[in-house]
């Protein structure tokens, strides 16, 4: 039997959620252990778009260059009818980068590469992760929770995350329900495809067979270093069909519907079969053990939302989990369902409504995630009345910039709260000066058109906590939300 372990806490899945939330606690100085049941990182291109909300996250954990180095924008559609192609568009809204949103669009990276960068950042934070551990049981206690493995070794945590996938082992073992709906009964087959150099399809597009006879074909370029290779995503017409994820399958299937011969299939580097669905836990936290990721929701993979709202779970978490173990009330993890929950069900939603569209859906605006905020949440703190329509309020997104040369995100980078100061504000008549700056950081600069003028507690995932005219009540509300410092 291997030697039992100890952690503060056990996060199961070495998914990108997995990944995110590991190295977040490591650059806070949270001990945690990563296990994963697989024998190494996810292999596929699956979740193969971040968008620009998660890029402002990335940026953060210090890995968009990284991403951005092995990634590239999203290609032109083309539209083929048999072999002749047609019409040429953007699936996806291109918008002009601001100051206020850097990263304007969506970013094509498979999520093999992803993780591959994750990792490294977790790794050089001091993380790992245990591969070939698969979780087979778990009890917890008013402490802990007791975790259980095939080998036979336990870990005791303070806290377990489960970012184990749709299939979650831990919300079962919990008994968590999950409500939801199939979006599409008809079966569909992704892969990822290497292709010869004289492949009569040019790396330049996205192409799509919409009407084909068997059932829509994509077939999109994906970044790589070692040849052409691309993701297939295939839908069966027949909802009793079985994809056959075999090389001699794939190959087949792109003979069959697409302009490819099967000697054009140079390589099937992964394959996998599903069917759509939506679902969302019934909850997100049971006692010390909470669901993030596909393991709290699973979407349609229209949109590209799954994965980026999975990465912006463990954002969320990350922060309240260290703040709890330094010493916060407990009830500071409530606010995690409490916020996330509405997001996802908003998302999945939105999925549904694009996979299920007739007719093609020109991707943007609410994709982008930029508008996601917590107005409503118990955290959320607005001190100022008589606000114009438009203003930025407590519970959004603060929004980048560089007033008085102050690049914003440079400043809310790090584990850290942020106090911003915009321009002339009254003497708040409290004790600012007396705030650990290790905890909270203050930053003062001139009027800006994004925030106009007040003090903004900028959280550590940054969105606005809370705003005022002065700063008057910062400290109460530091206070309650049980900041170490305040």
């Amino acid at each position: 039997m291997a030697t039992d372990t100890d952690t503060e806490v056990l996060i199961v899945g070495a998914g990108p959620t997995g990944l995110v939330l590991a190295a977040d606690l490591a650059r806070r100085g949270v001990p945690a252990l990563l296990v994963e049941r697989a024998e190494g990182l996810f292999p596929g291109s699956r979740g193969k778009g971040l968008q620009p909300r998660t890029q402002e996250v990335l940026y953060d954990l210090g890995v968009l260059d990284a991403i951005h180095a092995a990634g590239t924008e999203y290609p032109t559609m083309r539209v083929w009818e048999g072999d002749e192609p047609g019409a040429e568009w953007d699936m996806m809204e291109r918008a002009e980068p601001t100051e206020q949103v850097p990263f304007a669009n969506g970013w094509l990276i498979p999520q093999a590469r992803t993780q591959e960068v994750l990792y490294a950042r977790l790794r050089e934070l001091g993380g790992e992760v245990r591969f070939g551990a698969g979780l087979t049981g778990l009890a917890q206690d008013a402490a802990g929770v007791t975790a259980t493995f095939e080998d036979g070794s336990t870990v005791r945590a303070r806290y377990l995350v489960a970012a184990d996938g749709g299939r979650s082992t831990v919300r079962r073992e919990l008994g968590i329900g999950m409500t939801g709906e199939t979006v599409d009964p008809k079966p569909m087959l992704v892969a990822d495809v290497r292709i010869t150099d004289d492949a009569p399809l040019p790396d330049t597009h996205w192409h799509v067979w919409p009407k084909a006879e068997e059932g829509m074909v994509a077939f999109c370029p994906l970044p790589s270093d070692t040849g052409r290779v691309f993701q297939l995503a295939a839908q069966y017409a027949d909802e009793s069909a079985t994809p056959d994820t075999s090389p001699a399958g794939v190959a087949e299937l792109l003979a069959a519907r697409t302009v490819l011969r099967e000697e054009h299939v140079a390589e099937v580097l992964w394959a996998s079969d599903f069917r759509a669905r939506a679902a969302m836990a019934d909850r997100f936290r049971d006692g010390r053990v909470l669901l993030a990721g596909d393991a709290a929701h699973i979407h349609s993979p229209a949109g590209g939302q799954g994965l980026n709202t999975s990465v912006q779970d463990a954002y969320n978490l990350a922060w309240k989990l260290a703040a709890v173990l330094a010493g916060a009330p407990e009830s500071l993890l409530d606010t995690y369902e409490e916020e996330r929950m509405p997001v996802a069900a908003g998302i999945l939603g939105i999925s549904t409504r694009i996979h299920r569209s007739e007719t093609p859906v020109k991707r943007g605006g609410e994709l982008r995630q930029l508008g996601i905020g917590y107005r409503e949440s118990a955290l959320t703190g607005e001190t100022r009345t008589d606000l114009a329509e438009d203003a930025l309020r407590a519970g959004d997104r603060a929004p980048d910039g560089h007033p008085g040369g102050i690049r914003l995100f440079d400043a809310f980078r790090g584990p850290h709260w942020t106090l911003l100061t915009v321009g002339a504000v009254a003497s708040p008549g409290t004790g600012l000066l007396s705030l650990d700056e290790t905890a909270i950081r203050t930053v003062t600069v001139p009027a800006y058109e994004a925030y106009g003028t007040g003090v903004f507690l900028v959280r550590p995932d940054g969105y606005v906590g809370w705003a005022g005219d002065t700063a008057e009540g910062v400290e109460k509300y530091l206070a309650r939300a049980g900041v170490v410092g305040a």
